[in-house]
């Protein structure tokens, strides 16, 4: 397969349907169950070809990653090219119009998309347990995004099974401008004796988006009232989403501060 010279690929936001931490290890890391869904919105990275690697970045939030010197996008590069014995040579771009720390996974997303892109780029074919090894390495979310369809993600984002079918439905986002940081979450939420729930994962495949809410309402966000204690302004942004006309259902992201409203449609929405 001969490799392209220059091409764009899609990073799209991560939404957690709903998220249980079930336990943790002995390690301190937290267990995880949650089903993910991708949306529409995305950041969007481009390849070329180049003798070394370079990143430029645009879009309304480049003004804050511009300030990490290694980001995951080029921890992601360097990463893969040791896993597969490769120059590291890359001209990358990158449009960045998710909020950053707005748990919808943007950085975990750029960095899969970094991984997929650069595979293509260098027509390289690293092993699949290496490459999921590698996302692991790079964050919780960088695997299931890499997978990139909606799947239920267990473990500290290890376990990947795939969700059955889910029913079309049109979201809105609403992030109030607040970054958070999701071990701060984390331990807000041991300091409020937050108690570890039951994996929430079900086999049936959901007939409409009306079962499927049904199905999501006896779930939850389990970082969610932490989350809102430190930043309440999530509380506001909640109870906007639930009061517009057609709202199925509301809920926070990951760990916030982005919460999505469920419709119909995109009229609904």
């Amino acid at each position: 397969m001969t490799p392209a010279a220059s091409f764009s690929i899609a990073a799209p936001a991560k939404i957690n349907l709903y998220l249980h931490v079930t336990g943790t290890r002995d390690d301190g890391f937290h267990l995880l169950d949650s089903l993910v869904a991708f949306a529409g919105i995305h950041d969007t990275l481009s390849f070329a070809v180049a003798g070394e690697l370079s990143l430029e970045i645009d879009g309304p939030f480049a003004s804050e990653l511009s300030a990490e010197p290694d980001n995951l996008i080029l921890r992601a590069a360097r990463g893969l090219s040791e896993l597969a014995g490769v120059p590291c040579g890359a001209r990358l771009s990158l449009n960045k119009r998710l909020p950053l720390a707005s748990g919808i996974g943007g950085g975990s997303a750029d960095a899969a998309a970094t991984l997929k892109g650069l595979v293509r780029l260098w027509n390289i074919q690293p092993g699949e347990q290496e490459l999921h090894e590698l996302a692991l390495a790079l964050g919780a979310d960088v695997p299931v995004c890499l997978h990139g369809q909606a799947a239920f993600m267990g473990g500290i984002g290890d376990d990947l099974s795939p969700a059955p079918r889910l029913p079309a439905g049109s979201l809105v986002l609403v992030n109030p401008g607040v970054r958070l940081s999701t071990p701060a979450v984390f331990k807000r939420r041991a300091d409020l004796g937050g108690q570890d729930s039951k994996p929430g994962r079900f086999d049936c495949v959901p007939k409409d988006l009306a079962e499927l809410v049904t199905i999501l309402d006896v779930r939850s966000n389990d970082l969610a009232p932490a989350a809102q204690q430190m930043v309440p302004v999530i509380g506001d942004v909640l109870a906007a989403l639930e009061g517009c006309d057609g709202a199925l259902m509301a809920r926070m992201s990951g760990s916030g501060a982005t919460c999505f409203g469920l419709f119909a449609d995109p009229g609904e929405a």
